[in-house]
């Protein structure tokens, strides 16, 4: 696999400004950042529901 360097990858976003234009790379980013942050929330979202499930789980199984 090839490695990338500064220059090639200064090369791909010229190309890509180029094909998009300035205002949909950074509307495309924006939408990148916040699709990270929400998969970041829902990432934690879950460990806390993990962390609560064994303790509901022993709560349902002294019940029966």
């Amino acid at each position: 696999m090839p490695n990338f360097g500064p220059t090639e990858l200064l090369i791909i976003l010229v190309i890509v400004i180029l094909l998009f234009g300035v205002g949909r790379v950074s509307k495309i980013g924006g939408e990148l950042g916040s699709a990270v942050a929400n998969f970041r929330k829902g990432l934690q979202e879950g460990a806390k529901g993990d962390k609560a499930a064994p303790a509901e789980e022993a709560k349902t199984e002294s019940k029966s």
